[in-house]
């Protein structure tokens, strides 16, 4: 369907999480890494806002500043989180695809 652009999933929090899933990263090379695997941009406000969030929630973690960049990382938590929301996206595209193929 060239020409038509409905979107994609963009949750910044699962795309974060998704982003650190291959390793620690600071905010700007987590929305580089996002905007290559995902094709969306997150702005800086959207981006810390959600790393706020995620701290708050201890999903991830800041590890000590590299310069003047801080890299964050996923906790076990986080890790565990995000494994369970891809299931259910996963079990979700099953389902629709399935849905589909009877049409």
């Amino acid at each position: 369907m060239a020409g038509i652009n409905l979107g994609r999933f963009s949750d910044p929090p699962i795309l974060i999480l998704a982003s650190l899933a291959s390793g620690a990263r600071h905010g700007y090379a987590i929305m580089e890494d996002i905007e290559a695997f995902a094709g969306v941009k997150l702005g800086p406000g959207t981006l810390y806002g959600a790393i706020a969030r995620l701290e708050e929630a201890n999903l991830i973690e800041a590890l000590p500043a590299e310069e003047r960049r801080r890299p964050y990382r996923l906790t076990a938590a986080g890790n565990a989180f995000l494994r369970e929301q891809l299931s259910h996206m996963e079990t979700f595209a099953t389902m629709g695809l399935r849905r589909l193929a009877g049409i």
